[in-house]
């Protein structure tokens, strides 16, 4: 006797207001994205072009999340009982990676920088960092309004983070150039910019990697689940057969199979467990088989 339920409309809501933002700061990153090409062109800044070069992955990465909020609205079908939720956690984790390949292509132009030098031109470089610190702040203030817990909208605003950092180390280095004429400013806090990245990157990566290799929820432990189910809900004999998975990060999903004894109501320990498991654990969703003990039945054990 098994039985399940789920109710994710909440989770549609917050999905579309989580939309609306990564679609926004796609527009802002975008827009000014081509400036800031420009301005590290005709200035020669490394650290603009490295903050420009992270603005046009960030863009991809952006519209990519957008995209995978829309697809996530999409009602499950025949071939698709969960839905296409799992896709923002596939978007997550290929936006991380390519902050991987950011930050080692910065790393690298820093080297042959640091090697030869370039001529920068810091008043030009100046006001670029500074418009670009203001679209970025903006960008990262309309991520910050959307769901935080959310895996995705934490890898673009990791995105966006990046860039701030990045116009950040690029007004300081203009700033440095300016007053002191010392180039190789410019490719050293780029490096700064890269390992940055590259720390919060990981994160994203290992957290969304989890979750598409079906790793138990954050805190899930199912010996405590176990015992604590089988401590707290009458009739219970015992519990096993215990595994838990999450679509996404706000959708953990359990399946667990009690064994109960003579005399213990079926629906009235089934909709117990599920008490437990939502109040005690966070899981909403789960699927719960329900068996008598072999004494019960009256069977050996």
């Amino acid at each position: 006797m098994a039985h399940h339920d789920h109710d994710h409309s909440h989770g549609h809501v917050h999905g579309t207001q989580n939309q609306r933002a990564v679609g926004i700061a796609a527009l802002l990153t975008g827009g000014f994205m081509i400036a800031e090409v420009i301005g590290g062109v005709v200035s020669g800044s490394l650290a603009l072009l490295a903050d420009a070069g992270h603005m046009l992955t960030d863009f991809a990465a952006l519209v990519l999340a957008w995209f995978a909020f829309r697809l996530a609205r999409r009602p499950a079908d025949e071939g698709r009982t969960y839905g296409f939720d799992r896709f923002s956690v596939l978007a997550a984790f290929v936006n991380g990676l390519t902050l991987f390949v950011i930050a080692g292509w910065i790393c690298l132009e820093a080297y042959k920088r640091l090697n030869q030098p370039v001529e920068v031109i810091g008043g030009l470089m100046l006001w670029v960092a500074l418009g670009g610190l203001m679209v970025n702040i903006l960008a990262f203030w309309v991520l910050s309004r959307g769901e935080g817990d959310n895996l995705n909208v934490r890898a673009a605003a990791l995105h966006v983070a990046g860039d701030l950092f990045g116009s950040v180390a690029a007004l300081a280095a203009s700033l440095v150039i300016i007053f002191t004429g010392w180039m190789p400013i410019d490719p050293l806090l780029s490096v700064l910019v890269a390992l940055i990245i590259l720390r919060s990157a990981w994160h994203v990566v290992r957290e969304a990697g989890h979750i598409l290799l079906e790793g138990a929820p954050k805190g899930f432990d199912r010996r405590k689940v176990a015992e604590t189910i089988t401590a707290e809900v009458a009739g219970v004999i015992r519990v096993h057969h215990v595994h838990a998975w999450s679509i996404t990060q706000e959708r953990p999903m359990a399946t667990l199979e009690a064994e109960i004894g003579d005399g213990a109501d079926v629906d009235q320990v089934r909709q117990s467990i599920k008490h437990v498991l939502k109040e005690g654990f966070g899981i909403d969703h789960t699927t719960v088989e329900i068996s008598r003990a072999a004494a019960a039945r009256g069977l050996p054990d």
